[in-house]
């Protein structure tokens, strides 16, 4: 689950009774969520936190990773997420991600990207413990360019996000003649579907919108016939 888009405290502490427990403390740091996780900080070992960090000056890499666990009162994180990096990670970042494991502030390093193809070759290579990659029935190009290259044994995290495309797949709009729309559960019963997928981020505003997500836990992996429904719906959006 993602803070960014502003999920209340309760509706946090609630979806991690139901089984969230990827905490991902993002670009946008908000208030409630802050508050959840430092609510849920006597179990700290049964989720995972990942701080997020767009930095490409080095130098600010460690004191924006301080400067976030100050604020939810916590130790460590579990992951630093190097964000967005669609070419290879500088030395000087790598090493500034490094020198905050060795000090015990982070205890793995991921990486995020819009560069499939990047994705594909760092994977083979086991180059970070953790990837976020795009993933969602109109955008299904990480089946070439990613999933192919993942390690049968030892291979990394992956992570999916923007399971609904940013809304795109919950509107009428271009859908398919006589195609229901999907809900919001439905996508991210389709990422989940796939066995190279760890992780789906959701990022819901609301207790409705957390609850919604939540369906997908009760509803389990989608048929073959929901998953074609799903890939007919995307085709047709990304047309």
């Amino acid at each position: 689950m993602a803070a960014s888009y502003g999920v209340p405290a309760r509706a946090v502490e609630q979806a991690f009774e139901r089984g969230v427990n990827y905490l991902y403390w993002g670009s946008r740091r908000s208030g409630g969520f802050a508050q959840a996780i430092r609510s849920l900080s006597p179990r700290r070992d049964r989720f995972t936190l990942v701080i997020q960090s767009y930095s490409r000056i080095a130098a600010l890499v460690g004191p924006s990773i301080e400067r976030a666990l100050r604020e939810i009162k916590l130790d460590y994180a579990d992951i630093l997420l190097l964000g967005l990096w669609n070419k290879p990670v500088s030395d000087r970042i790598l090493d500034a991600a490094r020198k905050l494991k060795d000090r015990g502030l982070v205890r793995f390093l991921a990486l995020s990207s819009h560069d499939r193809p990047l994705l594909g070759r760092l994977v083979e290579t086991r180059a970070f413990d953790v990837f976020h990659f795009r993933y969602n029935a109109i955008h299904p190009g990480a089946e070439s360019d990613i999933f192919p290259h993942i390690p049968e044994q030892d291979r990394a995290e992956m992570v999916a996000y923007t399971a609904t495309s940013w809304k795109q797949l919950l509107s009428s709009r271009k859908l398919p003649a006589g195609e229901k729309v999907p809900a919001a559960s439905d996508c991210y019963r389709f990422v989940l579907s796939r066995p190279e997928v760890d992780v789906c981020m959701t990022g819901p505003s609301n207790a409705a919108q957390m609850e919604e997500a939540l369906r997908a836990f009760g509803q389990g992996p989608m048929s073959e016939a929901e998953i074609a429904w799903m890939r007919r719906v995307g085709a047709a959006k990304h047309g």
